[in-house]
């Protein structure tokens, strides 16, 4: 069970990245994205294979954000989520939400000990938050 003082922590600042966001809608990459969007909150999309999402310059990577960033929601594969773990204190974040299925215990390790908050194998931020899936 995830402690709701780690979501508020992760919530309370700004702004966001959200690695693995996607052009297409039906996934939860731009899913994530939308919401913290729908929710009034900045948030850059991360993706190398985009040059936009959801109307928004996307960066390659986390080295590439134009600002550091508060906090990073992230949506890709375990092992791809290990390698991200190791560019977040370099962006400025102080949490980092490994949504659903994008968690390992090696990059959740690792990421507390670079001392972070971390949120993972809980809830997604979908929920927390409350989205609206709008055309």
């Amino acid at each position: 069970m995830i402690h709701p003082d780690f979501i508020d922590g992760f919530l309370e600042g700004g702004p966001f990245a959200v690695v693995g966001a996607s052009r297409d809608r039906r996934k939860y990459g731009n899913k994530v994205l939308r919401c913290l969007l729908q929710h009034g909150r900045e948030a850059y999309p991360v993706n190398p294979n985009a040059r936009s999402v959801e109307g928004l310059t996307s960066y390659p990577d986390l080295r590439s954000l134009p600002q550091r960033v508060h906090a990073v929601s992230v949506i890709t594969p375990p092992r791809v989520t290990e390698r991200i773990v190791e560019d977040l204190p370099g962006c400025g974040a102080a949490w980092v939400w490994m949504q659903p299925g994008a968690e390992s215990a090696d990059a959740v390790a690792r990421a507390e000990r670079l001392g972070l908050g971390v949120i993972s194998g809980g809830p997604c931020i979908l929920v927390a938050l409350g989205f609206k899936d709008e055309p």
